[in-house]
């Protein structure tokens, strides 16, 4: 398997030699590792899923080989079949959420080809001087989400601006939507389209950790009663419950902590990095909608199509590669400012974007329908009224 697999032979000269057919994945500009043609992505990390499976699936394995297969004795009426059947069923459970949450795309936003249209000059140069004005875009531009001004920042690498929720991840070297974290134990981003299927992964690797560790102490119980002895000395007689039992408690506080600290950030509609970033206990959170509608948005609403078709084909000029298209600009006169998003607490009706396209990413689709999500609309704010990754803008009422 490649990374970004090479063209084959019959793709590689098209039109006198001048353009290359090939797939979408095989131009992929981030991190990522693909694997079935593009059927699956990954992060330049995807080692660390196997290293996951193992830690799921040893202990499971131990439990079915000494403690399981005990308990087909102690419990009578199959019971003790229904018991591995469960086990072994939520483990495959379990390690499917981890393949799906790793070899899915979390919402990656496509790069631009070129920089967005500049909208102001640069207003430095004096009257009269011989050099010619410079484009300079903005290093911001304010939506409103709720009544709140958020500021979305100019990404250099991907020469769009973010829509609101949305940062560069920079091990993938994506911009993702409703970006959480990149987590190495799944080797992927955690994002917009996976995000559900990581909190079911890490509470259901939770409840692996109760399940085996309850029924290690239900075997070495059955043994305490059977042999009339304590229950350190038939924990003695089993040895596998006792790694059993230490491992699945040292797990359960990882996995478990997990379960509850991503508990209360669905609640309250945050992400792990607006949380350890923002502190919205220290301002309004624009995104909460209440703790019923934050679960609906998370568990229960449709999840979007990925904006990427990596096994697209694409065809690539040669004469092209590396170079800056003609009329674009450098991003160094992106204004540089340290910080990344900011928020106001400007209240202001709120408006939304019209979906004009230029042949590059759109901004304004993705965050008019963002804003359609919590019943309101936004509109661009600030210095300048223009596009936001290559398309033009334009406020209107949404309903």
């Amino acid at each position: 398997m490649y990374g970004v697999h090479p063209p084959k032979k019959s793709d590689e000269v098209v039109a006198g030699g001048k353009t290359e057919v090939i797939r979408t994945y095989q131009t992929w500009k981030g991190s990522n590792i693909f694997f079935l043609g593009g059927r699956f992505i990954f992060g330049p990390d995807f080692k660390s899923v196997f290293l996951s499976m193992f830690l799921i699936i040893a202990p499971v394995a131990v439990f079915c080989a000494f403690v399981g297969r005990k308990l087909l004795d102690h419990f009578p009426h199959h019971l003790g079949i229904l018991i591995m059947v469960i086990l072994i069923a939520f483990t495959i459970y379990s390690v499917s959420l981890l393949v799906i949450t790793s070899g899915r795309d979390p919402g990656i936003i496509p790069r631009n080809t070129h920089p967005p249209e500049p909208e102001t000059m640069d207003q430095s140069l004096e009257i009269g001087s011989s050099q010619t004005p410079q484009l300079r875009l903005p290093r911001f531009k304010e939506v409103i989400v709720n009544g709140m001004t958020v500021k979305v920042k100019y990404c250099d690498t991907c020469m769009l601006y973010r829509p609101p929720r949305c940062s560069h991840c920079s091990i993938c070297d994506n911009c993702v939507q409703r970006f959480d974290h990149h987590c190495p134990w799944v080797g992927q981003c955690i994002g917009l389209r996976n995000y559900r299927f990581f909190f079911m992964f890490v509470s259901s690797a939770t409840l692996l950790c109760v399940y085996v560790f309850s029924f290690c102490w239900v075997y070495a119980i059955k043994i305490m009663k059977s042999e009339d002895v304590s229950i350190w000395k038939a924990l003695i007689k089993t040895p596998a419950s006792i790694v059993l039992i230490i491992y699945t408690f040292i797990c359960v506080w990882f996995v478990g902590g997990l379960t509850v600290f991503h508990l209360y950030l669905i609640s309250t509609n945050q992400s792990t990095y607006e949380n350890f970033r923002y502190r919205y206990d220290r301002t309004e959170n624009p995104y909460n909608r209440g703790v019923f509608e934050n679960f609906k948005e998370v568990f229960w609403t449709r999840i979007p199509p990925s904006k990427n078709d990596f096994r697209a084909v694409v065809e690539r000029e040669a004469e092209m590669l590396g170079r800056t298209p003609r009329g674009s600009f450098v991003n160094s006169n992106v204004e540089k400012t340290p910080s990344d998003v900011e928020m106001g607490n400007n209240r202001k009706p709120m408006e939304r974007f019209d979906r004009r396209r230029s042949g590059s990413w759109d901004l304004a689709s993705d965050v008019g329908s963002f804003g359609s999500g919590y019943g309101e609309s936004n509109r661009i704010m600030g210095g300048s009224s223009g596009s936001l990754g290559g398309g033009a803008l334009t406020s209107q009422n949404r309903q």
